[in-house]
């Protein structure tokens, strides 16, 4: 049964990120289904959209955004209060089947769409944190709002463990991310950096709690002994302080060893991982799954990550991956010479990590969604829940 179904983000969508990347990737699965979906998020106009045309009919943008730092990385929210009669317009006009809220509880917007929805709602939960005190400080701020939920999910088990402490009594569906297995399985290496030397790949955003730091300690050190190797770093943002004197000392001692390339486009995205001969992610908490991971699995690439919560739920140690200690460059640099080292160890994690990474197809990962919509949909009509 084709639905009509609204995804709302809190986040602003000319900025990339985690969720606003799920919403679109979900969405285009859900289309391609035969489901009518809009989507409902802050957007800047001062940048131009990172991930979903600002004029096609289907996102309809709400207001602008500020930044609000918390657990060592920048969200951007907007807390535009005269957005109000906006949104309740909006939820009265067009009579969603679903609505879809990412971060149902994440300030401003996902609670106004809460206040005035008379659909289904279905709330889907993707942070982690080892920080608790977040939800503790506004849990009875935002009860009433949890209670308007029909159905709720969440990315990863550490997701669920993160949120239900807060809200007992509700039941959680464990749904993770998915990615376009076959657009990374299939990607081929870029020319300019199959040069013969051995690149170590870094994707994500330079936030404190990625652990870049710790990788660039970590490669300083392997330098010395492997000076055919390169350290690749992806993704938005500035380095920090410490990363950029890091990153100067580096290449002071060995030019060129280290490209920074800031934000790529999806289309090449795919193309970095199949370049790299080891993956690693030393993020030091605050990951509630680990999409690069699942992304550099795909791509036949071996994987190096921290033994961290949300991790440790894609990355199994020995198994489709190596797990180090948070925090601890020796720890890296030991576990990155394994996989350059050993050739077996390497190909054995890439077979087991292509396989576990092929779970988390978009087509397995939204048929999982609609049928819980369904579920929602139906139990919402038998209690007189919703219209």
């Amino acid at each position: 049964m084709a639905m009509k179904i609204a995804m709302v983000s809190p986040y602003d969508f000319a900025w990339p990120g985690g969720v606003n990347s799920h919403v679109v990737q979900l969405s285009a699965e859900l289309r391609s289904r035969g489901h009518d979906i809009f989507v409902i998020a802050p957007h800047s106009p001062s940048k131009s959209p990172a991930v979903v045309d600002q004029h096609d009919r289907q996102f309809i943008p709400m207001g602008r955004s500020v930044p609000l730092s918390a657990g060592g990385s920048t969200a951007r929210v907007t807390f535009d209060w005269w957005l109000y009669p906006k949104v309740r317009a909006l939820m009265g006009r067009e009579g969603f089947d679903i609505v879809h809220l990412h971060e149902p509880l994440a300030p401003l917007l996902p609670l106004m769409v809460l206040q005035h929805s008379r659909s289904v709602n279905v709330g889907t939960f993707h942070a982690y944190s080892d920080r608790r005190h977040l939800y503790r400080m506004c849990r009875r701020a935002v009860a009433r709002w949890q209670k308007r939920l029909h159905g709720r999910i969440a990315v990863s088990p550490a997701a669920r463990a993160f949120v239900s402490p807060h809200f007992p009594g509700y039941s959680y569906q464990v749904i993770p991310n998915g990615i376009d297995f076959e657009r990374f399985a299939s990607a081929e290496p870029l020319r300019d950096l199959k040069d013969g030397k051995i690149n170590i790949l870094f994707v994500g955003r330079k936030d404190e709690r990625k652990g870049l730091r710790y990788l660039l300690q970590a490669f300083s050190t392997l330098r010395r002994t492997r000076d055919n190797t390169r350290l690749i770093i992806v993704g938005p943002g500035e380095p920090d302080r410490e990363c950029a004197t890091l990153l100067s000392v580096i290449n002071a001692e060995y030019p060129d060893s280290v490209s920074v390339t800031g934000a790529v486009s999806d289309e090449d995205l795919p193309r970095y991982y199949a370049s790299a001969d080891v993956f690693c992610s030393p993020a030091t908490g605050g990951e509630s799954f680990g999409v690069v991971l699942v992304e550099a699995m795909a791509a036949g690439v071996p994987v190096v990550a921290s033994d961290i919560d949300g991790y440790r739920d894609v990355v199994f140690h020995e198994g489709n991956g190596l797990l180090v200690g948070p925090r601890d460059p020796t720890a890296i640099v030991n576990a990155v010479a394994r996989v350059l080292d050993n050739p077996d160890l390497s190909v054995r994690l890439t077979s087991a990590g292509r396989d576990a990474a092929a779970r988390f197809r978009w087509e397995q990962v939204a048929s999982r969604v609609e049928d819980y919509y369904q579920q929602c949909i139906e139990e919402a009509e038998r209690s007189g829940a919703a219209r």
